[in-house]
C-alpha cells in the first residue's frame, strides 16, 4: 500500500472509515468520499496525503468529479474501494418502492458510476477495483429485499468487469463481510424511507469494523478475487450451495428472532 493512491467511498464511518485508517497506516495516499464530508482528522497525521471530498455516489456527476479531482491531485489511481452503502428493514409487501430505488442507486449504481470513471486509470496502473458486498449478496435476507438485490447486482457487475479485463492486469476483489459492528443498521431505511434509528442486533457480538478493514486491505495486497468474512458468513455461503431450500428455512428462522422483526 505504500504510496498507493486509494479512493474509499462511504469513508465517514463504519467499514469505510476503518479502511481509510488501515490504508493510511500502511503508507497509502487517501481519497475520502462521503455525503457528509466528515472524516477522521487523525488521518492527516498518519497518511502521506489526504484528499477529502463530499460525494453522493448515487449521483453520476459526483462520481465523475471524484475521479477527476483525484487525478488532478495525484495523477493516478491504484485502488478504488466501492464501500458506500445503505441498508433497509421492511417486508417487500409493505415497503415503498422508492426505498428499493434508493438502495439500488447507492449500492449498485454508485459502484457502477465510480468504477466506470476510474477504470481507465486502474487499467493504466494495473490496480485494484474493490466492491464491499455482503453475505446478503450470496443469500437473500428476508426484510432486506433492496439490500440483497443491490449486493447480488454489485457482485454480478464486478465479476463481469473482472472477466472482461482478465488479460489486462486489473485486480477485482469482491469482499463480503458478515454482520459487522457499524452504524449501517442504525441508518437502515424503514418501509417508508425513514431511518430506523436503532440496531436490532447486539453490536458487541459482531466483527469490529477495524478487523473487517484489515482483512479487506490484506486481500487487496494479495490480489485475491473474493473474501467471505465471519464463520457464520462462510457457513451460510457454503451450505447454501448444497442445501438452498433448507437454508431458506434457517435464514427465515434466524431473522425472525430479531427484536421487532417485521415478520414471524
Amino acid at each position: 500500500m505504500k504510496d498507493k493512491v486509494v479512493i474509499v467511498t462511504g469513508a465517514s464511518s463504519g467499514i469505510g472509515k476503518s479502511l481509510a485508517r488501515v490504508c493510511a497506516q500502511r503508507g497509502a495516499k487517501i481519497v475520502l468520499a462521503s455525503r457528509s464530508g466528515a472524516f477522521d482528522p487523525a488521518l492527516n497525521q498518519i497518511a502521506p496525503a489526504v484528499l477529502n471530498m463530499v460525494c453522493d455516489v448515487s449521483k453520476e456527476n459526483d462520481c465523475r468529479e471524484l475521479i477527476e479531482k483525484t487525478i488532478q491531485k495525484f495523477g493516478h489511481i491504484d485502488v478504488l474501494v466501492n464501500n458506500a452503502g445503505i441498508s433497509m428493514r421492511a417486508l417487500f409487501n409493505d415497503v415503498d418502492l422508492n426505498v428499493i430505488r434508493q438502495l439500488m442507486d447507492t449500492n449498485f449504481w454508485g459502484t457502477v458510476y465510480c468504477s466506470k470513471y476510474a477504470l481507465p486509470y486502474l487499467l493504466q496502473s494495473k490496480g485494484s477495483l474493490v466492491g464491499v458486498s455482503s453475505i446478503a449478496g450470496y443469500k437473500g435476507l428476508p426484510g432486506r429485499a433492496g439490500y440483497s438485490a443491490s449486493k447480488f447486482a454489485m457482485q454480478g457487475f464486478l465479476e463481469v468487469v473482472r472477466i472482461e479485463n482478465l488479460k489486462k492486469g486489473l485486480h477485482v476483489l469482491i469482499a463480503s463481510p458478515g454482520f459487522t459492528a457499524s452504524n449501517i443498521r442504525n441508518t437502515a431505511l424503514s418501509k417508508d424511507g425513514r431511518p430506523q434509528g436503532e440496531t436490532p442486533l447486539d453490536e458487541s457480538k459482531l466483527m469490529p469494523a477495524d478487523k473487517v478493514a484489515e482483512h479487506i486491505v490484506s486481500a487487496i495486497e494479495k490480489r485475491k478475487d473474493r473474501i467471505i468474512l465471519t464463520a457464520q458468513g462462510k457457513i451460510t455461503v457454503l451450505l447454501n450451495k448444497f442445501f438452498p431450500k433448507w437454508m431458506d428455512k434457517m435464514v427465515y428462522g434466524h431473522m425472525a428472532k430479531e427484536p421487532d422483526s417485521p415478520f414471524k
